[in-house]
């Protein structure tokens, strides 16, 4: 005699695992769609504990992958928080997001999963999202005396400072950036201007077009 361990419905389309997931999570849900093969949804900051406990618990999404950050500058709230989950039961990924500003803390998870410690201080050293309830909200990867957030959009390419070991000093320093090509307004419309070759759809150019 078999054992059945989970008891969780199974479905024959991406269709009926988002249905599925607008009944159970209701209003709270912002927004949702299908893209790249995983279904993506976009609920309300202050739920997210709540919407990742449920999935965790009744829909089998047992395992948090990732969380990441993205910028959009010209938002009102420029950051999307992105958790990847997936569902190892039934072979399915899902992707939830979550809005905020540079002010807005948005609510650990944590409490749901440990490992989503060091990705929230990812996020924060990188974006400067801060997390609620995170008791441990540090930098990660940058140093600890780092200024700025290095993946905000308007982060220059170049950063602020560098650093070197200074013999006189016996020790590590900070210095202002010095380059002789300032990088920090580089023109990434096209790489190769000229008069002479011409980018197909490169506005800018006045030569000729090849």
């Amino acid at each position: 005699m078999t054992k059945v361990l989970h008891s969780a419905p199974r479905y024959a389309s991406f269709e009926g695992v988002l249905d599925s997931l607008l009944s159970r999570l209701g209003d709270v849900i912002v927004a949702s769609k299908e893209e790249h093969g995983e279904i993506v949804l976009t609920v309300k900051r202050d739920e997210i504990e709540n919407v990742l406990r449920t999935l965790r618990d009744k829909e089998q999404f047992q395992q948090l992958m990732d969380i990441a950050g993205v910028d959009y500058p010209s938002r009102a709230e420029r950051f999307e928080v992105v958790y990847c989950l997936l569902s190892v039961t039934r072979n399915l990924r899902l992707i939830v997001k979550v809005s905020t500003d540079e002010a807005t803390p948005v609510p650990t998870v944590t409490t749901l999963w440990p490992n989503a410690g060091w990705y929230e201080r990812e996020a924060y050293d990188l974006y400067g999202v801060l997390f609620a309830g995170n008791t441990d909200l540090r930098r990660i990867l940058t140093d600890y005396g780092f200024q700025g957030h290095p993946f905000r959009k308007d982060f220059p390419l170049t950063g602020y400072v560098e650093l070197r070991y200074s013999e006189e000093d016996q020790r590590v320093v900070y210095e202002p950036v010095r380059l002789a090509q300032d990088l920090r307004q580089f023109d990434y419309q096209s790489p190769w201007e000229g008069p002479h070759y011409v980018l197909p759809g490169d506005e800018k150019a006045e030569g000729p077009k090849v």
